[in-house]
């Protein structure tokens, strides 16, 4: 039996899905809508290759951390310059900037190459339980 290799990543059947994060733990979460993005869902998923669908994730807001989290998950950036070090508990990011939550667990389980950014362009997060892109008639999946 032969193993199937995608060739050329236009020749992939690009579908869209829709997330409902609440109540669903961050890393769980990321760590499906990441194998979706990947194309690991498929039988044809080749790493070389960018075989994934579209992701549409609702509801970021109420995304669950377990344990201790909300208080004592830092988030951090860097301006570069000297003291532009910036650490924001996870609390606040989640009050301001809710998608960034997801976006940021997702991002960090890509590989790092530009086929990750491509990936990663196909992900589309919304704090509320509304979104845009209705007119793709995107499937809504359960993740585990």
């Amino acid at each position: 039996m032969k193993s199937y290799i995608a060739k050329n990543p236009a020749a992939a059947d690009r579908s869209w899905y829709v997330v409902d994060a609440e109540n669903k733990p961050l890393g769980r979460l990321a760590v499906g809508v990441t194998a979706i993005l990947r194309g690991r869902n498929k039988p044809t998923f080749t790493p070389h290759v960018d075989t994934g669908d579209f992701v549409v994730v609702i509801n970021a807001d109420k995304v669950k951390l377990t344990g201790r989290k909300e208080n004592q998950k830092l988030y951090q950036r860097f301006s570069g310059y000297r003291s532009g070090l910036k650490k924001v508990s996870a609390s606040v990011v989640r009050e301001r900037h809710p998608e960034r939550m997801i976006l940021q667990a997702v991002k960090g389980m890509l590989p790092k190459n530009n086929l990750s950014r491509r990936m990663f362009s196909r992900l589309k997060v919304y704090a509320g339980a509304e979104h845009p892109h209705a007119a793709q008639s995107p499937i809504s999946i359960e993740l585990r």
